[in-house]
């Protein structure tokens, strides 16, 4: 935990929360992109 308090007090707390977000979002695109192709795919076979 203290690694996190160091890490904060470097780079700045809104930094911190933007690296944070971004790396959650990923997960989110990710899995949107996936849908998003195997509708592609359902809409080409039709």
């Amino acid at each position: 935990m203290e690694e996190w308090g160091n890490f904060i007090s470097n780079i700045g707390f809104p930094v911190f929360i933007t690296i944070y977000l971004l790396v959650r979002l990923e997960k989110i695109i990710n899995k949107m992109m996936d849908s998003l192709e195997e509708l592609k795919e359902l809409l080409r076979k039709k």
